[in-house]
This record gives C-alpha cells, sequence and structure tokens, in this order.
C-alpha cells in the first residue's frame, strides 16, 4: 500500500517538549524508511558485479563486492533476476511502527515525506488499496445433464468478434437470385478474440514495448492502441490494427495518422486518474519520442484535464463527425471515458453521440505517472461500469449502437468471460501485456528508469527489451487466455462468445451484499433459474 514519489526520502522532524527557555539542541532526523531490504550472500557471490550492472535506478555500486542504497531500490528484482548464483534476495522492509488503527505505516510515511517536500505524491500502475475485487465474487455457470457441455478440442468455437455500430434492422434485397443486404453498413472491426490491447503511448513506455504489443496484435488478430503519444515511423507497419487516439494534448495528430489506424479513439478520461490531465516528463521525451509526438526535445508534455473544444455532449458530436469527415466515414470512432459514479448516463450521451464504441476504464486501471491520492480515490470498479452501462443501454433501445469494451484490472481470462457476460463485447489488457514483457510492478514508471526496458527511453535500458521475443511473448498470453476462454464456453454448453455477451443469467454471486447484486444484475449462488 506504500505509495511512491520522486524526491528524498528522509526528512527532518521537530524536537517536542523543548521549554522556551532551553539552549537550542540539535533535532535528530526522522528518516523514512526504505521500501525494501535487500540483502546479499557473500559466501555465493560470484563477484560478476551482474547487479551492479543491471539496476537501472542506481541503486547500487561495487566497493569490494556489492553496496546498495536503501533509498533507491524500488523492489524491481532485476538483480536477483539476473544473479547467477541466487545470492540476492529482495523483501519488504517493515518498519514497526506503534500498532494505530487509524494510521498505518503507509499514511505515516507519506506525511513524513511530504512535509519535507511539500509535492505531490506520484505513483505508476493501478489501484493497490484493498478494495474488494468483484471479480473474485463471481462465479460462471456450468452445464450438467440437460444442457450437456461442448468439447472445445473436437467441435468448431467462435471467439471472433466485431467491434461497431449494428443497424437497428438489416433489409435484404435480391440480386442475381441471391440475397444481399440493403442496409448500409457502417465500419466495422473484426478480431479473432475478444481481448485486445489497452492504450500505453510511445514516451510512457519504450518504442520496443510498443512495437511489441504491436507485433502480438498482428499475429493474434486482434488490436493494439497507440495512446496519446502518436504513431512512430517503426511502427506504421501495423497501423492497420491499430487504435489511435486523439486525446487532449493532440500529440502527433494529424490527417495521416488518422487515416493510417483501423479506428479512432477519442480520450475523455482515464482509469487511473478520472478528472485529471497527463504528464509526460521531459527526461523522457528524448529526440524521437519528440518526433512522433510533434513537441521539443525535454519538454513536459502536458495533456490537459478536459479537451478544450468538449465542454457537452454536442461539442463532443461534433469532434465524432470531424474526425469520420477527415477519415471519409471509413473509420469506427470510439470514446474512452473513466468509470465514474454517473458512467451509465455518461456513456448514453456518447452514444447518441454517433461513437461507435464505447470504452470504459476502470479504476484499478493501469498508467505510466498519477498522483496518488487521484489513483487511489477516484472512479469506481469496471465490474460495475460495465453492468449499469449494458443495462441503461439496453434501456433506451441503443445498445446495438455501439459496442463496449472495458478495461481496468483485466486479469486472466476468467476475468474476461466475467466482463463479457456483464455486458462488455470485448476487454483490454494493459498491465497483464507489460507483465509478460517483464515488467515487476515496482510502480516506478514515471521516473524513466525501468531496469526491464519497458517505461524508460533511456537506450542502455531499452535494449535490454527484445521486441521479437516480447511480441511472442505478448502472443502467447492471448493465444493462452483465448484457448482458455473456449474451454469456458464449451463447459457452459455454449461454442460462440456472443452467445455470453451480456448474459448475467450466467453468473452468480459469493459474498455480495444485496445492494451490489441488484447493480451487477446478478443473483447469488445458490438460486435457480
Amino acid at each position: 500500500m506504500g505509495s511512491s514519489s520522486p524526491g528524498r526520502e528522509g526528512i527532518g522532524r521537530p524536537g517536542e517538549g523543548a521549554r522556551a527557555s532551553a539552549r537550542p539542541r540539535r533535532v535528530p532526523a526522522y528518516r523514512r524508511s526504505a521500501e525494501f531490504r535487500w540483502t546479499h550472500d557473500a559466501e555465493r557471490c560470484a563477484r560478476c558485479k551482474r547487479c551492479v550492472q543491471q539496476c537501472g535506478f542506481k541503486a547500487l555500486s561495487w566497493e569490494d563486492g556489492p553496496v546498495v542504497d536503501p533509498d533507491k531500490c524500488v523492489g524491481c528484482h532485476r538483480c536477483e533476476t539476473f544473479c547467477p548464483q541466487e545470492a540476492i534476495a529482495v523483501v519488504p522492509n517493515v518498519q514497526h511502527y506503534r500498532p494505530h488503527p487509524l494510521w498505518g505505516q503507509a499514511h505515516r510515511q507519506n506525511v513524513y515525506l511530504q512535509a519535507e517536500t511539500g509535492g505531490v505524491l506520484l505513483t505508476g500502475m493501478g489501484n493497490d488499496l484493498p478494495y474488494p475485487i468483484l471479480w473474485d465474487h463471481l462465479l460462471l455457470d456450468a452445464c450438467q445433464v440437460t444442457n450437456p457441455s461442448i468439447d472445445p478440442l473436437r467441435e468448431p468455437m467462435e471467439l471472433r468478434s466485431y467491434l461497431g455500430r449494428i443497424p437497428d434492422k438489416v433489409e435484404v434485397k435480391m440480386k442475381d437470385g441471391r440475397p444481399e443486404p440493403a442496409t448500409e453498413m457502417g465500419p466495422v472491426l473484426q478480431v479473432e478474440t475478444p481481448i485486445i490491447f489497452a492504450a500505453m503511448s510511445y514516451g510512457s513506455i519504450s518504442l520496443n514495448a510498443q512495437k511489441a504489443i504491436a507485433m502480438a496484435a498482428a499475429e493474434c488478430g486482434t488490436l493494439w492502441n497507440t495512446g496519446e503519444g502518436g504513431l512512430h515511423e517503426e511502427l506504421k507497419p501495423y497501423a492497420d490494427r491499430a487504435f489511435v487516439q486523439c486525446a487532449s494534448g493532440r500529440f502527433g495528430v494529424h490527417a495521416d495518422y488518422l487515416n493510417a489506424g483501423a479506428a479512432i479513439e477519442i480520450k475523455i478520461g482515464q482509469g487511473a486518474k478520472p478528472g485529471i490531465g497527463g504528464h509526460l516528463p521531459g527526461e523522457k521525451v528524448s529526440a524521437a519520442v519528440s518526433e512522433t509526438r510533434m513537441i521539443p526535445v525535454g519538454s513536459d508534455a502536458l495533456s490537459p484535464a478536459p479537451q478544450h473544444d468538449i465542454y457537452s455532449i454536442e461539442d463532443l458530436k461534433q469532434l465524432i463527425f470531424a474526425l469520420k469527415e477527415a477519415t471519409n466515414y471509413e473509420k469506427p470512432v470510439s470514446v474512452k471515458i473513466a468509470a465514474v459514479h454517473n458512467v451509465a448516463a455518461i456513456a448514453s450521451g456518447i452514444v447518441r453521440a454517433g461513437a461507435d464504441m464505447v470504452y470504459l476504464d476502470g479504476f484499478r486501471g493501469g498508467t505510466g505517472a498519477a498522483p496518488t491520492i487521484i489513483r487511489d480515490h477516484l472512479g469506481i470498479p469496471i465490474e460495475i461500469a460495465i453492468a449499469v452501462v449494458d443495462q441503461q443501454l439496453r434501456e433506451e433501445g441503443i445498445r446495438n449502437r455501439a459496442s463496449i469494451v472495458a478495461a481496468g484490472g483485466i486479469r486472466s481470462s476468467a476475468d474476461a468471460a466475467k466482463a463479457i457476460a456483464l455486458g462488455a463485447d470485448a476487454v483490454a489488457v494493459g498491465t497483464a501485456a507489460l507483465l509478460a514483457l517483464g515488467c515487476t510492478l515496482c510502480q516506478k514508471c514515471y521516473t524513466g528508469k525501468c531496469s526491464w526496458g519497458i517505461t524508460t527511453q533511456d537506450p542502455r535500458l531499452t535494449r535490454r527489451l527484445d521486441p521479437y521475443v516480447g511480441s511472442k511473448r505478448v502472443a502467447n498470453l492471448v493465444r493462452g487466455w483465448s484457448a482458455e476462454l473456449e474451454e469456458i464456453l464449451g463447459a457452459m454448453g455454449v461454442n460462440a462468445v456472443e452467445s455470453l455477451r451480456g448474459s448475467r443469467e450466467r453468473l452468480r454471486a459469493v459474498g455480495l451484499d444485496k445492494t451490489t447484486l441488484e447493480i451487477l444484475g446478478v443473483k447469488p449462488a445458490g438460486v435457480g433459474a
């Protein structure tokens, strides 16, 4: 639960109980304890110095053996992983304060740090506070006797999905004795699995990391997302499988960029930081990032909290159709929003404004950088958001006008199946893809010092990540989850993912209160049809 922040880790604390007439005395500094304890077995050590070479945070030096600066160790485990003698262990450093039911260790240390720096505490990745994880309270149905299950090894299973607007009705005409649709169909995206990749921009992650994800999307027949950082030249061969994002900063947005992608995404909000903009530190704006984003080298890339041309649904509609006009109505347009309290009404307005997809990002969604206080305390769970948005659109009779993509805490194929049963058309994964590339969730993405070469622009570190090896790992993850989805569908007695979408009757809940059950539209376990 400990939050991280740039700046020094030790602070001064005034003395207590000193009398006014007493001689001034030196006040001992109260040192904010290190988050991790680095231990080393000197007898096993091969003295290869590999641990010093591998640390991107410069926490290790060599003085007749490895020496650690405990304040710099972030627990990324790179040194531990690459030690050939397994002589290193990195474990949480628990400082035993006097127990207090309100003031835990994390709260106290954050106060100490802010008392010294006066700054905003920053962090990376998703919300790590112990809120209930609703996925773990939902169970999927299975078939038994009267509706037998299906063996996915012997019978075909359909995971292919289509994202975009579906007309209210389809009229058919005869041509040369054969029926053909007379209704004009809008642009729709075809994916071979209902698993796509979340937005992660070049700059927040390295080019090698983004290239690995783009290559994996092409290999698996699914989609990736450029994020708000533009499209690097090396990634143009994979643009036909990409969402190109148009965010408030408009970084790298131009006509060629919009026409290069398979679809366009308007970013209104992000699950990890709803209601605020983005900030890419100047330290991560290299020459290549500068060229792609169309900003000066070394300058901070600041995305405003609002899109300054959107202050109403009518304004959003104007931007949606401006983007469609710029791409000759050949690209579907998605709108990404954070899951917040009135998300259902917002989604309804987005669909009525002409969006072809609504991208819902829950409060556990990852980020490269966000104020800790925002990440941990704003937004709502993606499970709730999917259910209420799907229900709202159904009640208004407009569910067919837009697909729902759910993101923000999808950890496995089981989570994906449950999201689809709640009403999502597809799920987007970001953190899982980074884990496949080697991420250890140290939450220091914003520093630009990632030892694994994922969230850094330092050439010495980025070269550690081979995009070709990385793409195979990410593609393996998608293939594994897809195979498990087929197993789940077979156990439920259906042979197409389309049959599971919005079928909340196939879900049951354990350990949830009545109000939550009503919001989710799910019955408690033990209750029949």
